[in-house]
C-alpha cells in the first residue's frame, strides 16, 4: 500500500535543501507513473492527478491574457472585497513586504484584481505571469495555491516542486478562501506568495487570520444593513393583518409579523416584486423596500386550491466548482446554488430514490455510519430549502417527483473533489 509522505516532506518544517530535493522526487515519480514510494500530501496528490488527466503540460509556461482594464476595474467594482483592503493591507502587506513575499487577491475565478507587497518579488511575479489580471486556476496555472484553494475549498500551501508546473518550482504560496457570510458564496482567495526561500510554515496561519477577518469585517455590515432595513420595515408590518416579513436581498429576515421568526429564506434567483411561490411560505405577494423585500403570505391560497407543490428537480452536476438545483411546478421554478456538501446529497439521494437513514448517508459520505449527527445537521440544512420536494425517515425525494441529473461531458468529472465513498463508487475508473 502507497503511504503519504512523511512530514520531512511535508510542510511542518522550514525550506531546507533535502525537504526540496524530497518534493521533486514525488513529483517526478508522479510525472513518471511510479506509485510505489511515498505519496505527496493528499491534497496535492488529487491536484497532480486533476492534472494529468485534463492534459496541463508540467513544462508550460504560466502565462495567460489578461483581462483587460475595463474588465479588471469591474470585477473590482463588483466584489465586496474590494471595501475591505485598507483592513486585508494593514493585516499583510508589512508582514509580506518585510519577508520578501507578496499579497494576491482574486475572485471566485482565480483572476488576479489586486497585489502589493515586496517590490523585487513583484518584479520577479511579472515573469511568471503573477499580476493584475491574469488567471490563477489550476486549469490555467496547474497546481498552485490560489487554483487548488478553489478547487479543494480550503486554507493550504503549496511549496516548492509541489507545483505541478516547473516554472513555479521556485516559489511558495499560502492562501485561504473567503467566503460571502450572507450567502455563502465564493468570493474569491487571499494568497501570500515569494522566492521558495521565503516559505515559513506560520504564513498559512496568517493568511486564514486575515481571511477570517475578512469575513467577520463582511458579517459586521451585514448586521448593520439588517438594521437599517428593520428600522424602515417594523413601522409597515405593524400596520399589517396575516403573516408577512422583510428580508433582505439574500434572504435573511428584518421583521416578521403574524408567524414565529424564521431563519434565512432562501430566495430563488428570478425573485421579484409581484406573486411567486416560495417552497417554505407557498404562494406569496412581495414588494421592494429599501434594501430588501416586503413578503405576504397569501393565506387564502396556501391551503385547499393552492397550486400544486413542485414536481420537478434538476440537479445541475455539470459545472466542476459549481453545481445547482432548480425546482419547477405549476407555480413556476426556481434554482439556488449548493455548497459542495449538498451536491453530494442530493445526488447520492438520486441515486437512492427509496431513500437512505442518517446511518447509510453517513457511509456514504464519509465512510463512516457512526457519523449521524453530522449528516442530520447537514439535511436540516438543505431542507430548509427543499422541503416540498424532500421526506425524511428515510431521507429521500418524494415519490411523485421527477429527478434529473446533469452530468459533466466527462465522467470522472463528476464533483471532481469529493471523497465521498458513493460519490467516487458511481465514477467509472479512468482509462
Amino acid at each position: 500500500m502507497r503511504t503519504t509522505a512523511p512530514s520531512a516532506f511535508g510542510l511542518s518544517a522550514p525550506h531546507t535543501r533535502e525537504t526540496a530535493r524530497a518534493l521533486h522526487g514525488l513529483r517526478e515519480a508522479a510525472l513518471s507513473g511510479d506509485r510505489s514510494g511515498p505519496a505527496p500530501r493528499p491534497v496535492i496528490d488529487a491536484s497532480w492527478k486533476r492534472m494529468l488527466r485534463i492534459g496541463v503540460d508540467p513544462d508550460r509556461g504560466t502565462s495567460s491574457a489578461l483581462l483587460d482594464r475595463e474588465d479588471l476595474e469591474h470585477r473590482r467594482r463588483a466584489t465586496p472585497l474590494g471595501e475591505l483592503l485598507p483592513a486585508l493591507s494593514e493585516g499583510l502587506i508589512p508582514a509580506a513586504d518585510a519577508s520578501a513575499q507578496i499579497v494576491v487577491i482574486t475572485d471566485g475565478e482565480g483572476r488576479v484584481l489586486w497585489r502589493d507587497g515586496n517590490q523585487a518579488v513583484i518584479r520577479r511575479a511579472n515573469g511568471i505571469c503573477l499580476e493584475e489580471g491574469a488567471a490563477w486556476s489550476e486549469d490555467s496555472t496547474g497546481t498552485n495555491a490560489v487554483g487548488t484553494v478553489l478547487e479543494a475549498g480550503r486554507p493550504l500551501q503549496v511549496h516548492s516542486a509541489e507545483h505541478f508546473v516547473r516554472t513555479l518550482q521556485n516559489w511558495t504560496c499560502a492562501a485561504a478562501p473567503v467566503h460571502d457570510p450572507r450567502d455563502g458564496r465564493l468570493l474569491g482567495v487571499i494568497d501570500v506568495s515569494g522566492p521558495d526561500h521565503t516559505f515559513h510554515p506560520a504564513t498559512l496561519a496568517l493568511v486564514e487570520s486575515v481571511a477570517r477577518l475578512a469575513v467577520a469585517e463582511l458579517r459586521n455590515r451585514h448586521l448593520i444593513s439588517v438594521e437599517g432595513l428593520r428600522s424602515v420595515a417594523s413601522p409597515i408590518l405593524s400596520r399589517l393583518g396575516g403573516r408577512a416579513l422583510a428580508v433582505d436581498a439574500n434572504g435573511w429576515p428584518a421583521a416578521v409579523t403574524g408567524m414565529p421568526p424564521v431563519a434565512r429564506l432562501p430566495l430563488p434567483r428570478s425573485f421579484a416584486a409581484g406573486r411567486m411561490w416560495l417552497p417554505s411560505l407557498g404562494m406569496c405577494a412581495v414588494e421592494p423596500l429599501p434594501g430588501g423585500w416586503l413578503i405576504r403570505v397569501d393565506d387564502e391560497n396556501t391551503g385547499a386550491g393552492s397550486p400544486a407543490p413542485p414536481g420537478r428537480v434538476v440537479l445541475d452536476l455539470s459545472g466542476r466548482r459549481r453545481w445547482s438545483v432548480t425546482v419547477s411546478g405549476a407555480a413556476g421554478s426556481w434554482t439556488q446554488g449548493l455548497t459542495p456538501r449538498h451536491a453530494e446529497l442530493l445526488y447520492v439521494l438520486s441515486l437512492h430514490r427509496g431513500g437512505r437513514t442518517a446511518a447509510e448517508l453517513a457511509g456514504d459520505l464519509f465512510g463512516d455510519p457512526t457519523r449521524k449527527v453530522t449528516v442530520r445537521a447537514e439535511m436540516s440544512r438543505v431542507r430548509r430549502t427543499l422541503a416540498e420536494v424532500l421526506a425524511h425517515r428515510p431521507y429521500r425525494f418524494l415519490e411523485e417527483v421527477d429527478v434529473t441529473v446533469i452530468r459533466p461531458e466527462r465522467p470522472d468529472d463528476l464533483l471532481p473533489h469529493s471523497t465521498a465513498p458513493a460519490v467516487r463508487r458511481s465514477v467509472p475508473p479512468a482509462g
